[in-house]
Formats: C-alpha cells, structure tokens, sequence
C-alpha cells in the first residue's frame, strides 16, 4: 500500500484532536468529536474501567447478496443504535458498556484512515458489500473469500457491529 500525502494529511488532521483531548482530558474547543482509545491517562471510574471520550456517529450499510439486501446500522455516539433492513422496518437498542467502549476503541484505530484509501477489486457475484462511515472517515470492502482478505479495521467495527445490533 502506498502512502499518499493527502491520506497523511487527513490521518493527521484526524489525530490532531485526539491527542489535545489526550494531553488535557478535555474535548478540544474546534474540530469535530473524535473517539480516543482508553489509556492510561483516561478518567478511572469506580468499577476500575475508564470513563469514555465521547465519539462520533458510526454507520455500516451492508448490500448485496442474491435477494438484494440493504441493512443499515446507525450507531450514536452513546451507544444508542438504530438498524433498518430493506423494507425500512427499523428496531433500535443500545450497545452495553463493554461494546461501546471496543466501539470507541476500533473507530480511533488509524487503520481506518489508511483503508479508507486502499483501494481493491473484486469479481464476485452475489456478494455482500459493506460500507463503514466513522465522521467524516468511509471505508469499506466487498465480501468476497478467497479472493480478497478485508481490511482489519474495517472489518472489525462490521463484526461487532453485526453481533450486538442483532
């Protein structure tokens, strides 16, 4: 994979306030909410966890398939999530501690930046096609084994994405 000076650019643009809210523990005052990984300088909570940066809207649409199908999943930054299938029937729910925080955790992976400009070709038919927009970050793949691997990021987010929406 190549390194573009517009992805390094985009991949620091994105980190940049990342890691003011890493240095003061506040959000920073411009730029869009970004999701920090839990470190060791995060806020302890009285379970022992780490309190949770707030993030941002998280959306998959998987396509495809020999009936057609198109599901969407929106995932709020509190966990809060939305899933509506072809017909436009739409259940809601909310993601539990444990997922929200591997949520916020898999969306701050800079791998989804890079991903996000790899580029791939598949030449599969009746596959499922998954699209993943984290802010203002979009990636996808084209499931499609053994022909491709997808991304590890990006697939990631999709899996449990896929799990705990169900």
């Amino acid at each position: 994979m190549r390194s573009t000076p517009a992805a390094a650019a985009l991949l620091a643009a994105l980190l940049l306030p990342v890691s003011a809210c890493a240095r003061t523990g506040e959000p920073a005052a411009d730029g869009p909410a970004v999701t920090a990984p839990p470190s060791a300088s995060a806020t302890p909570t009285e379970g022992g966890g780490t309190a949770g940066r707030p993030g941002v809207e998280v959306v998959l649409t998987k396509s495809g398939g020999i009936a057609g199908l198109t599901d969407t999943i929106t995932v709020r930054p509190d966990g809060r999530w939305t899933r509506v299938d072809r017909a436009g029937t739409a259940r809601t729910g909310q993601l539990d501690a444990a997922d929200l925080d591997r949520l916020r955790r898999l969306t701050a992976d800079p791998r989804l930046a890079a991903e996000a400009t790899a580029t791939s070709t598949t030449m599969c038919a009746d596959a499922f096609t998954y699209q993943l927009t984290v802010g203002p970050i979009t990636t996808g793949y084209v499931d499609c084994p053994p022909e491709a691997t997808p991304p590890a990021g990006t697939a990631a987010v999709v899996d449990l994405l896929t799990r705990a929406t169900e």
